[in-house]
């Protein structure tokens, strides 16, 4: 079995079937995207992942285990961490509080402060603003914390969703490098993105969304060089 195996997933809104049996999986040391438009169901589905969401059907079992119906707040501990979409800082406490929330089911305070160091190392804007007031922060900074907070709780997978979105090309270049980082130091990454093009580029293989569906999966290289992906979501 698959580190991340998800089977026949199916979500609705109402009488709307947003996701419609959808099932992929994800290696251990993969970096794996789920790329598609606007309302092909990418967030839905990681939605559904950390059972922030009802699901109708389906099984989604992480590192051996079934955690279908496990509830969110336990599967942090597990090793599943999430960067949602638009960021969701805690917009109000600072830059140090927001990351020492990120480790709080952890409870070796040496680790603990190995890792906010290692956070410091990678992104020295936020050990600049460590007092500062989170939500005085500029897009790309926050996108940081955001991604930074969820690795201070050591996950074994990072799921992210919509890394990109809102930044300028410079910070998307700087986050783009920070997940291929994150990843060759042995993370696991679902990936979610428009940015088609960027996410390809990093991912060991991809899943092509549309209105709920799997409609073409390969490798990151070979989705960059099919004619039909590359006029859909890569400008032609």
């Amino acid at each position: 079995m698959a580190f991340l195996q998800v089977d026949h997933l199916k979500v609705n809104y109402g009488l709307i079937q947003a996701i419609k049996d959808v099932s992929f999986s994800v290696e251990q040391g993969e970096i794996v995207s789920l790329i598609g438009a606007n309302g092909a169901g990418k967030t839905t589905i990681m939605h559904a992942l950390c059972n922030l969401i009802p699901k109708q059907s389906g099984q989604i079992c992480f590192d051996g285990q079934d955690i279908t119906s496990l509830a969110a707040h336990k599967l942090v501990p597990m090793g599943i961490a999430q960067v949602p979409e638009g960021r969701r800082i805690f917009q109000e406490l600072t830059v140090v509080e927001n990351l020492q929330l990120g480790g709080y089911t952890r409870r070796d305070k040496k680790e603990i402060a190995e890792t906010l160091d290692s956070v410091y190392q990678r992104f020295p804007i936020l050990k600049q603003r460590a007092k500062q007031v989170a939500g005085t922060l500029s897009g790309g900074e926050q996108q940081m914390l955001a991604m930074s907070r969820a690795l201070m709780s050591h996950p074994k997978l990072l799921l992210l969703d919509e890394p990109s979105m809102g930044l300028s090309p410079l910070y998307v270049s700087t986050i783009f490098d920070m997940i291929h980082q994150v990843n060759q130091e042995g993370t696991t990454i679902l990936l979610v993105e428009q940015n088609a093009k960027k996410a390809l580029a990093i991912s060991n293989r991809a899943y092509v969304l549309e209105v709920g569906r799997i409609v073409k999966t390969g490798t990151g290289k070979d989705l960059l060089a099919d004619d039909s992906i590359r006029q859909a979501y890569l400008g032609g």
